[in-house]
């Protein structure tokens, strides 16, 4: 997509990462963190879409195209010394960048790609459904994380989707949750009726998002789609016998919107600490007989947010960024907050084209 949108043919340059001894081989249409993943490089990230700075690095030599305005997610300080984003930088010559690897925090998998077919397409609401996508070889990863598809000779720009269930729950078989996107190439073709029985190739896994080993209570938050990683990262730690208090708010449009009642509820039977569950939704029709909680989740964090708890989170950007600013007013720390945001073509406001270069 991303080269339709600017119009540039594809080149391949050459990506150095100091600290890395090897030199990165990377597209035109591909961002800096993608082709660093791709290659096995435990680069520092999170939301992947600009949002969070995990990402951040300094550019030491070439030229990069930054798809968004940085300067309100990074320091004056760091703009004068040449720090850009890797997810939202594209190559435009050969690059070298500095990162700090110590902020890295990815859990240790080999990477996987692999042709893999569709195998079953289950609604789960009126614009989401689960997609069973049968492998050639299990691949391991951590609940939480996610795999890029694209699909051979029709969608070569890859898509993000977080894995839907625990890890070895499943034998040569992957589980997303895909909500349709208006305009949206790959969910429209994922949900239409010619997807099942397709080929797709499959990478990963990729992300950071995963449950930290610690005591202290979690507040877990889902919104949509986004309640793919954090099912599997509940239903890990009930496999894995976990005793810690939760509170999972998940938050949803209407009743028709929530979903997955059963699984949760079944998590929620064999969890060995406290598990309090609360659906939230924001456009109920004020005559259903809907007698559950009303709003957006983060009007409920004054109830259920304390300052040591830990929170995991997954939804759409607005969600996400007024959730960490509810947990900030109750007094949660930035290191206890763990997050992914799901971005889809209605959120993408159109990319501001910046050029940058460092010349070393």
């Amino acid at each position: 997509m991303l080269g339709k949108l600017f119009g540039n043919k594809e080149k391949t340059h050459g990506l150095k990462i100091d600290g890395v001894d090897k030199t990165i081989s990377i597209s035109s249409k591909e961002t800096l963190l993608q082709a660093a993943l791709k290659d096995g490089v435990k680069f520092p990230h999170s939301c992947r879409v600009g949002g969070c700075a995990m990402c951040k690095c300094r550019l030491v030599s070439g030229k990069v195209k930054e798809l968004t305005e940085k300067s309100y997610i990074l320091s004056a300080e760091e703009l004068q010394t040449g720090y850009i984003l890797a997810c939202q930088s594209l190559p435009r010559s050969d690059v070298q960048v500095e990162v700090d690897f110590s902020r890295a925090d990815i859990p240790e998998h080999d990477l996987v790609t692999t042709t893999a077919e569709i195998i079953a397409q289950n609604p789960l609401t009126h614009d989401i459904s689960e997609i069973v996508i049968a492998t050639d070889k299990d691949i391991e990863f951590t609940a939480g994380q996610f795999a890029e598809i694209t699909v051979p000779g029709q969608i070569a720009d890859a898509r993000s989707y977080s894995f839907g269930s625990a890890p070895g729950r499943y034998k040569n078989e992957v589980h997303f949750f895909v909500r349709a996107v208006p305009g949206g190439e790959m969910s429209n073709w994922v949900l239409g009726n010619q997807a099942v029985g397709s080929k797709v190739e499959l990478q990963g896994p990729f992300g950071d998002f995963y449950l930290r080993s610690s005591d202290k209570p979690m507040l877990c938050v889902a919104g949509g789609s986004g309640l793919a990683p954090v099912l599997a990262v509940l239903e890990d730690a009930a496999n894995r016998e976990v005793n810690r208090s939760v509170t999972f708010l998940f938050g949803a449009r209407t009743e028709q919107d929530l979903y997955c009642l059963d699984q949760i509820e079944a998590i929620k039977a064999r969890w060995k600490g406290e598990f309090n569950f609360v659906a939230v939704l924001s456009d109920e029709p004020k005559d259903s007989a809907w007698e559950g909680a009303r709003g957006f989740v983060t009007a409920h964090f004054e109830t259920h947010c304390d300052a040591d708890a830990q929170l995991y989170m997954c939804g759409p950007p607005p969600m996400i960024d007024a959730a960490i600013a509810e947990a900030h007013k109750n007094g949660v720390d930035d290191k206890n907050i763990f997050f992914d945001k799901f971005l889809d073509k209605s959120d993408l406001q159109k990319p501001k084209q910046v050029e940058s270069a460092q010349i070393a």
